[in-house]
């Protein structure tokens, strides 16, 4: 009985471990101070991709950016929508766009799906934090 408990208990932790090394990206919301609209039309497109309506999410944050085209989490919204979509040329380049923007968003410049395409970006620099550019 021993046994079986301890055989159950680590099964229950492998599986546990495995499921959070897979943590899905999150989208951003508009930052303090942008537009009751537009932020509220980013808000929309959040929760199209929350609901894995991924071609409703991105019609959502192509509508945003028309609205606000220096919002970087629309753009950074948008890759992750595309990336969804298997449109890896667009993702890439929303998701230099949204970097390029946002300087000095730690969240964008080091978020996973930024950096497993950071070596064809061409980002000027390798985090918000490099005072050195490449």
């Amino acid at each position: 009985m021993k046994a079986v408990s301890m055989i159950l208990f680590v099964t229950v932790l492998m599986v546990g471990c495995a499921n959070s090394s897979k943590l899905q990206p999150m989208t951003l919301r508009a930052p303090a101070g942008t537009n009751a609209a537009v932020s509220q039309q980013l808000e929309v497109g959040n929760q199209l991709f929350a609901q894995h309506d991924w071609n409703g999410a991105r019609d959502a944050y192509v509508a945003t950016i028309k609205a606000a085209p220096d919002l970087a989490e629309a753009h950074y919204n948008l890759a992750l929508a595309l990336e969804r979509l298997g449109d890896k040329t667009g993702s890439r380049q929303h998701y230099i766009q949204a970097a390029n923007l946002a300087p000095g968003n730690k969240v964008i410049w080091d978020a996973p799906p930024l950096r497993k395409h950071e070596t064809t970006l061409g980002l000027e620099k390798k985090s918000f934090q490099d005072v050195n550019p490449r």
